[in-house]
C-alpha cells in the first residue's frame, strides 16, 4: 500500500514544477531597474586635448605638409627655455601632432586615472613606440579636468620594403591605459531636494507605469510617480548616506518591461537589414524579378577609297539589348512572423538590396506592421 505521505510529496513536487513552468516565461524577460533606467545627473563627460607624440622611428609627420606640427614643437621648446634661431626650419620625422580624447566618468575624484585615446591629425605613418608628452585635457567649458602622458599602445603592425608594404589594423591611433590623471572634479548631484529622477532608456508608458508600481510596492504608496513615458520621480532620503543605500535598493528591483515596438532598421549604404522578433505582416503578394539593360559600343573605322581625297572617320556602332528574368510571385500568409517572412524572401532569391525595396513597398502598402527606419 502506497504511503500517504509519499503521495502528498509527489503531488507537491508536481505542483511546484508546474508553477515554475508557468512562471518561467513571465520572468524570463524581467530586468532590474538599473538596466532599464539611469539616475538623472549621473553622467560622464567628454574631454579633448591637443599634444605631441615623440620617439617615433621616422614615421612621424612630414613637417612640410603639416606646418602646425613644427609650430607646436617650437612652442613647447620655448616653454622649456630652449630658444631656436630665427628662421630655422625643423625637418624632423620622429614626432607627430595628435588629438587626445577621454571620458571622465561620474564621481571621478582627483588623482583617479582614466584611459585615453590618441589619434594622429597629420600625415604620420605610424604612432607605434611613441610617447605622449604632458597634455592638458579640457571639457566643453574649456577648463582643464585631467592631464595625460605616457607610452602608446598601438595594436596594429606594418612593414615596408622595396616599394611594397603590409599593414594590419590602423597604425595612426592608439590608447594609453590609465594614461590621464584627474585634476578637477565634476559635481554630480544625485537628485534635487526630496526627489531622485529615473530616466528610462526607452520611452514607454507601460514600462514607466510598471516601474512606478514596483517601487511603490517595495517602499510604499506615493514613493514613485511617473512624470511621462520616460521619467519617474522617486521620493528619496535627504541624507547622502541614506540616499546612496536607497538608490542601491531601488536599482535592484526587478520589473517586467513593456514590449518594444516592432522595428525594421535598414542601412541603405551597406544593405544591412535588422528586424525584431515582433515584426508581423498581413496577407500580401510579392513579385520579384530583375530587368537588365545592356549597351555595347563597338568602335568602327570608315576608310575612304584610293585617290578619293576623303579622310578616315572613326564611328561607333551601339548594340542595345534587354534581358528580363522570369518573375516569381509569392503569397505571404496573414500574421506571418519574422521567420516566415525571411524564409519567403529567401525563396524568391531576394538579395539585401532587393530586400530594401521590397520592405519599403510592403510598408507603403500597409502590409508591414513595424516601424521602418532607414539609417
Amino acid at each position: 500500500m502506497v504511503n500517504l505521505m509519499t503521495v502528498l510529496k509527489f503531488v507537491y513536487a508536481a505542483g511546484l514544477l508546474m508553477l515554475l513552468a508557468l512562471a518561467a516565461p513571465s520572468s524570463a524577460h524581467a530586468q532590474r531597474i538599473k538596466d532599464l533606467t539611469s539616475v538623472e545627473g549621473v553622467r560622464s563627460n567628454q574631454l579633448i586635448g591637443y599634444g605631441l607624440v615623440v620617439g617615433l622611428d621616422g614615421t612621424g609627420d612630414q613637417t612640410i605638409q603639416t606646418p602646425f606640427s613644427t609650430q607646436s614643437l617650437q612652442s613647447m621648446l620655448n616653454q622649456l627655455g630652449i630658444t631656436l634661431p630665427t628662421g630655422l626650419s625643423l625637418q624632423l620625422k620622429n614626432f607627430a601632432a595628435v588629438m587626445i580624447t577621454a571620458t571622465l566618468p561620474p564621481f571621478a575624484r582627483q588623482g583617479q586615472q582614466i584611459d585615453v585615446t590618441v589619434s594622429s591629425i597629420g600625415n604620420a605613418k605610424s604612432l607605434r613606440n611613441g610617447t605622449l608628452l604632458l597634455t592638458p585635457l579640457r571639457g566643453a567649458d574649456s577648463r582643464i579636468y585631467a592631464v595625460a602622458q605616457g607610452n602608446l599602445l598601438v595594436p596594429g603592425a606594418g612593414a615596408a620594403a622595396a616599394g611594397s608594404s603590409v599593414q594590419i589594423n590602423a597604425l595612426n591611433a592608439g590608447r594609453i591605459p590609465a594614461g590621464a590623471t584627474v585634476e578637477r572634479e565634476v559635481v554630480t548631484p544625485v537628485g534635487q531636494g526630496d526627489f531622485v529622477y529615473l530616466d528610462a532608456n526607452r520611452a514607454d508608458f507601460t514600462t514607466a507605469t510598471r516601474i512606478t508600481e514596483a517601487v511603490n510596492a517595495v517602499f510604499g504608496a506615493g514613493t514613485a510617480t511617473a512624470v511621462d513615458g520616460r521619467q519617474i520621480r522617486v521620493r528619496a532620503p535627504l541624507d547622502s548616506t541614506e540616499r546612496v543605500e536607497f538608490i542601491s535598493r531601488l536599482e535592484s528591483i526587478v520589473v517586467q518591461p513593456g514590449e518594444a515596438a516592432p522595428k525594421v532598421i535598414i542601412n541603405a549604404r551597406t544593405g544591412s537589414v535588422v528586424m525584431t522578433q515582433m515584426v508581423r505582416v498581413t496577407e500580401c503578394a510579392i513579385a520579384h524579378g530583375s530587368l537588365s539593360v545592356i549597351v555595347n559600343r563597338e568602335p568602327q573605322v570608315s576608310q575612304p577609297g584610293p585617290f578619293s581625297e576623303g579622310r578616315t572617320v572613326r564611328t561607333e556602332q551601339a548594340q542595345v539589348g534587354v534581358q528580363q528574368e522570369k518573375s516569381q510571385i509569392l503569397l505571404i500568409p496573414a500574421n506571418a512572423n519574422l521567420s516566415e517572412l525571411v524564409k519567403a524572401l529567401n525563396a524568391v532569391g531576394a538579395t539585401p538590396i532587393d530586400l530594401l525595396a521590397i520592405l519599403q513597398a510592403m510598408k507603403a502598402a500597409g502590409a508591414l506592421k513595424a516601424d521602418l527606419e532607414i539609417i
